[in-house]
């Protein structure tokens, strides 16, 4: 009986004994030891940081040595601790690599606002690459996975301010392109009011609206560059302290890193080191008309003839929010094809006039007297979108366009005495800059916050490039009434023009 025991032993041996390398492990073992090695390394290389070596040892030991006990739950005796534990060590496998692939390739995002109507809608679920123009290496790299800033329930930071790394990015497949459509942190985020009401309103436009309310009017066309400069300046003390003192209305005023703003999706208009104007709704990139995407709308004071039946409303994607605007005067979005269509049956009168516009005081840069609408913008001259390496003579006239990108954005001090202009501290007539710059519209041009407003969106905010839509859901239908648009499901958004 011990013979034949002793005999069944050794007739297992071989299996065991086939090895190859340091130990027990199998020549299995080895092979996928180099494969998980050599990508690791490969990653390392496009990344540029080899602090990741001193992961290395960890992955031998996974393979090969064994000598830490990764899955020492497994011996704990008593089975409810040993399940609980297994969900834990599944969960943090999950959050781990949910945090990697969103933060190097893709990342999934949603269309919260009617901004980029009719081309992307409301409900729009996308598969965002970040690979396209290069993933950023994290600027808060300590966050919890699957939120942005905030974490639900606790309602409070997601992320650690430290350790905080200076921008990089890593080499993608090429830069941003004119008309693609890109998802980027929201420049005017770095300030925020915390209250919810307030979280999604621009702080700094907030803050000159309250000034001008507090001070009487201080403003005039006879006013010198220098002398608008500090009234300017006092519009937007005033502001800031108002909304400081009262946490109870707008809650804490907080700075947030640039990859822990929001997220915004626009289409790019304009590229670095272009110089653009809008002209009757037409923009122009060095004097060249940009022909306008298919889906453009703009806002009309339109007199319905008839009532808009449902059937017309799904069929022309018409909304319950677009239908709102007329509650209120504020106008009604249509495309031209909705406009014509409307028209032809009979719906709406024909030859509607635009909206009242967006102007002067409303839009970027907020500290400068002008002229301008929504639809005319830029001046005789145009705005210069600037590039990396680009220069710009600095003057009092065009200070404001380029003060926020050289003080909040390239991190420089600036200030203005006796009329002449200061950077660091040293007298300044021009300047270059260190990053290239975007600008950033919506399609649904009279409802949108886009570049008109907040200004230029510096290359370390770009997050992704928009691939498909793998889902779209209709906030204004229920589940089994239209509310899933099985006819965008996979449509490709460089394909909607």
């Amino acid at each position: 009986m011990n013979s034949e025991k002793k005999d069944n032993t050794l007739s297992g041996s071989p299996a065991t004994s086939t090895t190859a390398g340091f130990g027990k492990a199998s020549s299995r073992a080895w092979i996928r030891f180099a494969v998980v090695t050599i990508l690791y390394l490969l990653f390392l290389l496009w990344v540029g940081s080899w602090w990741g070596l001193l992961v290395v040892p960890f992955i031998y030991d996974v393979y090969i040595s064994r000598k830490i006990k990764w899955g020492w739950w497994k011996e704990l005796r008593h089975p409810l601790a040993r399940t609980v534990m297994s969900w834990v060590d599944a969960i943090v496998f999950a959050l781990v690599a949910i945090y990697f692939i969103n933060q190097f390739f893709i990342q999934n995002f949603v269309i919260p606002s009617s901004s980029l109507e009719k081309t992307l809608l409301t409900g729009d679920y996308l598969l965002v690459s970040k690979f396209h123009y290069g993933p950023r290496i994290p600027q808060t790299p300590l966050t919890m996975p699957l939120t942005q800033h905030t974490l639900p329930v606790f309602n409070c930071k997601s992320y650690l301010e430290k350790p905080h790394w200076d921008y990089r990015r890593i080499s993608g497949l090429g830069p941003v392109e004119l008309n693609d459509i890109v998802v980027f942190n929201y420049p005017s985020g770095d300030t925020v009011a915390l209250a919810p009401e307030f979280q999604s309103r621009d702080y700094y436009a907030m803050a000159y609206e309250i000034g001008r309310q507090m001070l009487p009017q201080m403003l005039s066309s006879e006013l010198s560059r220098e002398e608008e400069r500090r009234v300017f300046e006092a519009y937007y003390a005033a502001g800031t302290a108002f909304l400081k003192a009262h946490p109870e209305q707008f809650g804490e005023i907080t700075s947030r890193p640039t990859d822990r703003r929001e997220n915004y999706v626009k289409r790019c208009v304009g590229l670095p080191g272009q110089t653009l104007r809008i002209v009757d709704d037409v923009i122009y990139l060095d004097g060249k008309p940009l022909p306008q995407p298919q889906q453009v709308q703009f806002r009309y004071d339109v007199q319905f003839v008839r009532p808009l039946d449902e059937d017309t409303k799904k069929e022309l994607h018409i909304t319950n929010e677009e239908l709102g605007y007329l509650q209120y005067g504020a106008g009604f979005p249509m495309t031209a094809y909705v406009r014509d269509a409307l028209v032809s049956r009979g719906i709406i009168a024909p030859n509607p006039p635009r909206s009242a516009l967006a102007q002067g005081e409303e839009l970027y840069p907020l500290n400068l007297q002008k002229d301008w609408t929504t639809a005319d913008y830029g001046g005789e001259s145009g705005i210069w979108i600037p590039k990396r390496g680009g220069k710009v003579r600095l003057t009092l006239d065009n200070l404001p366009l380029y003060e926020r990108p050289i003080r909040i954005y390239e991190g420089n001090t600036l200030e203005v005495k006796d009329g002449r202009i200061y950077i660091n501290g040293e007298p300044a007539e021009e300047y270059t800059f260190r990053m290239d710059y975007y600008w950033m519209m919506g399609d649904n041009r009279d409802n949108s916050a886009d570049s008109r407003f907040w200004g230029f969106v510096p290359e370390d905010h770009i997050v992704g490039k928009p691939l498909f839509i793998w889902l779209s859901l209709d906030p204004d239908y229920g589940l089994f009434d239209g509310k899933i648009r099985f006819d965008r499901f996979f449509k490709w958004v460089g394909d909607i023009r």
